[in-house]
């Protein structure tokens, strides 16, 4: 395989999929990761052609993930980029929050991204990229989505450390902080989305399409590592 290799979690949805076509019309083979979204998926990959793959992983359990890894090494023999943009979010207000929804929240959002890192980072043998998708949330916090902001925060701090280590084997490691977007999680708010678009100072939500073509740029380059990037209109 000489094309360049690019693995999208969550990619059959929202952002996830313009990510997927964004790196895909620039030449890359994709892997399209999802858990729940299979039929999604798969009219993403039929609609984009050739050099597309679907996996089905839950990010949050090391072994799926792991098989995955294997799965993609063995069929395209290489990875160049990893997108960690697999999240959920289902809000509470702290003292409310249920255990088990924190612990899911938390175990995609961070554990997912670790998980991923740890699997395909290894399999980067010219160098490569990982890209974290973290939140505003995970910077300023946010009613009702403690388990969310935690997680996200806390990405960055994932992002920084593994930019650290991961120096030396070429790979770099970025995060990114969209901006809201009316994607099917942002539309599942309404208010949070009006909100959005008044705090910008060109009221405006963030586009999606954009936001992927930064990432293919991004992941382009050869001297940007451990940096969070807010691709934003809000004051951050």
């Amino acid at each position: 395989m000489t094309n360049k290799v690019a693995v999208i979690t969550g990619g059959a949805g929202g952002l996830g999929r313009e990510i997927a076509k964004a790196f895909h019309e620039n030449g890359y083979c994709i892997v399209i990761n999802y858990f729940e979204s299979g039929k999604q998926a798969r009219e993403l990959a039929e609609t984009m052609g050739d050099r597309v793959l679907t996996v089905k992983a839950d990010v949050a359990d090391p072994d799926e993930v792991s098989a995955m890894a294997e799965y993609v090494y063995k069929e395209w023999g290489r990875v160049d980029v990893l997108v960690n943009n697999a999240g959920i979010t289902k809000d509470a207000l702290l003292i409310k929050q249920d255990e088990k929804d924190w612990d899911r929240i938390v175990n995609v959002n961070l554990k997912g991204a670790f998980n991923c890192i740890k699997a395909f980072a290894p399999l980067m043998k010219n160098g490569g990229h990982i890209i974290n998708i973290s939140s505003y949330s995970g910077l300023k916090g946010k009613e009702g989505q403690a388990a969310y902001s935690a997680s996200k925060g806390a990405l960055l701090g994932l992002t920084k450390t593994a930019a650290v280590e991961l120096a030396e084997h070429g790979i770099r490691v970025n995060a990114i902080l969209p901006g809201y977007m009316p994607t099917k999680m942002g539309i599942k708010a309404e208010d949070a989305l009006k909100r959005a678009k008044e705090a910008s100072l060109l009221n405006v939500l963030s586009d999606p399409k954009e936001t992927a073509r930064f990432m293919v740029y991004l992941a382009s380059t050869g001297n940007i590592t451990g940096q969070v990037f807010c691709l934003e209109s809000r004051i951050v």
